[in-house]
């Protein structure tokens, strides 16, 4: 990528567009390469303009691959927006050629001898947390779901600070006591009370997690047998140290459809797993305490795990971004490829998700595929993804948010080109389909929609330890189980919500760090999180979110 005084850049060469990184003035001289232009129109920080005259029809090119094309004619110099430039994308034609598998794998001898401290499992994974969930099969347990997690929680010391409770009871005293409104309004707030994990009765047990979904009956046998697997794949994590499952008995996701799921994730599932069946036991009470009764042993267990050093081949990293701007593909998203090079080259594992912002990139993912049956599965699913789609009146077109617009992510395929360089540049060794799990090393692509909770949830089902999240408007979603490490696109974001922001990768379009410097700093900070020193904010702050994929249309 090259810059003109940290006013403008160009992310590939064969773009015929410049992306501003400022607020550019309309009338403004913009020079480049021996051209100058004078911009028609204001262009905002992260939104793009034209160096050369396009006709309507013509192709936008960002990030070397079409982007778009011209609604209308635009002479150099005129901002891009949804009124003058529509979603648009190369042609796809599947090699059967020799594949495009070579790639310059980056030194990584700073951490040949580099570990983390984690968990380790029979089955060979090593986890970043220890955790024990409590798994309702239906939706008809998520009452007797909450119900176990206000009795566990509070008597076993995981309960988070009711900070927000404390303030609304301010407010109802101050009222009592007959203050006036402008008082009352005037009450200071008091967010800074930090939840203490030296009053967990458990030590070494990190967390109690209690799911919760909409899902296990009323819908086909497949969304049944989907959920099942999810679910497994969240059992067998090796974050999960044993698991507590209620059903009703009566829904489509049995109890035998789970156990398969889990055999097939881990033929040799050996960690504590207690499942209560609500119709066969009877009386209400009598299943929520015997699940207290049995989830203290398992607990009693889990928290004989301690940390120990592993390999950082044992890491498995989940990529995702959420409410992305216009720096996000030219910053956190391609820093985080570098860490993912980082880690495919030290022997690790690492998901490129959120198949609707692929759209526009397919034909470079498909090159790098390892073999050529991975490629034409990779296009199968999107475009059967895609007709799915069409069929409910929607498309990947449809995908970017009102906020990625506004902050200059105009089309599907401009966002999707960004998004892609969450994956480096190393070869793709897998291709899975929801809800399937990582089985080899390297850098896997996993289907899943560009919702973030949804993708989050689906990646740490497959089985990533630690996700990294990118984001330019700021978004707190978190996991249950695995650490969400959360890295900003610009500064001002980082340093607007730092109760939310974990890395600042802002430091790239500064021009105070490249692309390799952030990336490397970021594999560190996935280090320190695996270990266990370092809480990113998203598990500080409690954010545990977690929605199955129904497998309908959700971009």
């Amino acid at each position: 990528m090259e810059t003109n005084t940290r006013i403008v850049i160009q992310v590939h060469p064969a773009d015929n567009v410049l992306v501003a990184l400022r607020d550019l003035a309309a009338g403004q001289h913009i020079s480049w390469r021996d051209n100058e232009w004078v911009l028609l129109e204001a262009v905002p920080a992260k939104h793009k303009f034209n160096i050369q005259a396009l006709h309507a029809g013509d192709p936008i090119i960002m990030y070397g691959v079409q982007v778009g094309k011209a609604k209308i004619d635009l002479p150099p110099g005129s901002r891009l927006s949804p009124q003058n430039v529509a979603h648009a994308t190369g042609e796809v034609k599947l090699s059967t050629g020799p594949r495009k598998v070579s790639w310059q794998a980056p030194d990584v001898s700073r951490w040949k001898d580099r570990v983390f401290y984690g968990y380790h499992r029979s089955d060979g994974r090593v986890g970043t947390a220890n955790h024990w969930i409590v798994v309702p099969l239906v939706f008809c347990e998520n009452r007797n779901t909450a119900a176990l997690k206000e009795a566990m929680q509070a008597a076993w010391g995981y309960q988070r600070p009711k900070i927000y409770t404390r303030f609304a009871q301010q407010l109802a005293e101050l009222y009592r006591t007959g203050k006036s409104l402008t008082e009352i309004l005037s009450a200071p707030f008091e967010a800074h009370v930090a939840y203490d994990p030296g009053q967990r009765l458990f030590a070494h047990v990190d967390g109690i997690q209690f799911l919760s979904h909409t899902g296990g009956c009323g819908g086909t046998r497949d969304d049944a047998r989907t959920l099942c697997g999810l679910l497994a794949g969240y059992i067998t994590h090796p974050n999960v140290a044993g698991a507590t499952v209620l059903s009703l008995g009566c829904q489509n996701a049995q109890v035998s459809l789970l156990q398969e799921e889990i055999q097939r994730r881990d033929p040799h599932f050996n960690k504590p797993l207690i499942i209560l069946e609500q119709q066969r036991v009877g009386l209400e009470d009598r299943m929520l305490s015997e699940a207290i009764r049995q989830t203290f042993a398992g607990l009693i267990q889990a928290n004989e795990c301690r940390r120990e050093p592993a390999p950082l081949s044992k890491l498995c990293i989940g990529l995702e971004c959420g409410g992305s701007d216009g720096f996000s593909g030219i910053s956190a998203n391609p820093a985080i490829g570098y860490t993912s090079d980082l880690l495919v080259a030290l022997g690790g594992s690492v998901i490129l998700s959120e198949f609707p912002e692929l759209c526009g990139v397919e034909q470079e993912l498909c090159d790098r595929c390892v073999e050529e049956e991975l490629a034409r599965r990779f296009l199968e699913l999107m475009r059967a993804y895609q007709r799915r789609a069409e069929m409910v009146g929607s498309g990947f077109d449809m995908n970017p948010s009102p906020g990625n617009i506004r902050d200059g992510l105009i089309t599907d395929a401009m966002k999707s080109a960004g998004a892609a360089k969450k994956g480096g540049t190393s070869p793709i060794t897998d291709v899975l389909d929801y809800p399937e799990w990582v089985r080899k090393p390297g850098l896997n692509l996993l289907c899943t929609p560009g919702n973030d909770v949804e993708s989050t949830s689906a990646e740490v089902g497959a089985g990533a330890n630690v996700v990294l999240f990118t984001t330019g408007l700021g978004t707190p979603t978190g996991n249950p189980i695995a650490p969400v490490i959360k890295i900003s696109s610009n500064t001002a974001l980082y340093q607007h919500m730092p109760d939310i922001i974990d890395v600042n990768a802002g430091t790239i379009i500064d021009g105070e760090e490249t692309i390799e410097q952030a990336g490397a700093r970021i594999l560190d900070e996935v280090i320190a999180v695996a270990s266990g020193q370092k809480i990113p904010a998203a598990v500080r702050n409690g954010q545990e979110d977690f929605i199955p994929w129904k497998r309908g249309v959700s971009l």
